[in-house]
């Protein structure tokens, strides 16, 4: 933080002690409110998962900074939803043109749009999650924060969970975009039942979105209905019809499992009582970390960030509601081996095929 220069603190004392000072002086000038604003990728803002998340974050940014948030043109924090893909690049340059101090772009669908923007405007300040903006030359764009995390970690720990929970040894995972970004999520998923549940069977499954709820639903009844008792999505959107599935399930009599992901999805599974868990991910600490190094001064732009269980930037969700606690000591215990580095979670195909051998 930047300290008052000795001159000006003695040149306040003379003034005072002349009785020319008043609480309007130049030594209590208001500070300047910051602006903040953030793009929905095609989730949307109340997706349940990421992009809800992220929103959450920058809401509690703007409450300790007391900041107005919301869609208003005159919010201090502000989001604009995209509905369609060639609504990032105008979405993100309509903030940049009204002074946005940090523009956000949520979810890594959004690079393309980014990197471009980025270059075209120099001077703006700019964050990305889920995505590393680099140039030509692969060096990381100097006004871009490109916030990343170690999901297939946070994914392992809910895959122990699963394969010390199921009861029929058959496991689901429904992604939504298959991408590099999401085979981290299936692999360390994948890595983490195996772990403790050689024998259990995992069907694997992609949506191809991250806005189809009813497709996620068709994926988890054909899963269900092949034996699987618990899926994990990792599906945006996407995810909400296999939760809305398993509640129907539920009714049907069948004890299924859904585990959640982004944030603690407890509450997606009412009344039923279908959430096992969650992999939270904490896009919400992440905005809100980034937003206020900007605010001090301190925009980390042309820096990758990572959050992982080191960094507490993922996780277990902390309900547990549905998880017995011998089931959470083993989780703590791999949750150890994973941050003191005894056990590398694989990302890829090709990872987990070497790391189940």
């Amino acid at each position: 933080m930047m300290a008052l220069a000795t001159v000006v603190a003695i040149a306040g004392t003379l003034l005072s002690a002349c009785g020319g000072a008043s609480s309007s002086d130049n030594s209590s000038k208001k500070e300047k409110k910051v602006k903040i604003g953030m793009v929905t990728d095609l989730g949307g803002v109340n997706d349940k998962s990421f992009n809800q998340s992220a929103w959450e974050g920058l809401q509690s940014f703007a409450k300790k900074n007391d900041l107005s948030a919301g869609t208003k043109t005159d919010d201090d924090v502000r989001y604009l939803q995209s509905t369609q893909a060639t609504d990032y690049t105008p979405n993100l340059n309509q903030l940049i043109h009204q002074n946005f101090n940090l523009v956000f772009g949520v979810g890594y669908l959004m690079a393309g749009d980014m990197t471009k923007v980025a270059q075209q405007n120099p001077k703006a300040n700019l964050a990305i999650i889920d995505s590393a903006i680099v140039d030509k030359s692969n060096k990381p764009l100097k006004n871009v924060a490109s916030i990343t995390f170690k999901e297939e970690q946070g994914s392992f720990l809910v895959g122990v969970v699963a394969g010390l929970t199921t009861k029929t040894n058959k496991i689901g995972f429904v992604g939504g975009i298959n991408s590099e970004l999401i085979k981290k999520f299936e692999n360390g998923f994948k890595a983490g039942v195996k772990s403790v549940n050689p024998k259990a069977e995992i069907y694997s499954q992609y949506a191809g979105a991250f806005d189809a709820p009813d497709k996620g639903q068709a994926i988890a009844a054909t899963m269900y209905g092949k034996g699987a008792d618990i899926i994990y999505q990792a599906a945006g959107a996407t995810g909400n019809g296999v939760f809305t599935e398993a509640k129907s399930e539920k009714k049907d009599g069948k004890k299924v499992w859904v585990i959640g992901v982004d944030r603690d999805q407890y509450e997606e599974g009412l009344p039923e009582n279908v959430t096992l868990t969650s992999m939270v991910k904490r896009v919400d600490k992440a905005v809100n970390d980034v937003s206020q190094q900007t605010k001090d001064g301190h925009f980390p732009g042309g820096q990758i960030l990572s959050f992982g269980l080191k960094e507490d930037g993922v996780g277990i969700a902390s309900s547990k509601q549905n998880v017995s606690k011998d089931i959470i000591n083993q989780v703590n215990g791999y949750k150890e081996k994973i941050i003191d580095g005894s056990i590398k979670v694989p990302t890829t195909d090709k990872e987990f095929k070497a790391f189940k051998s």
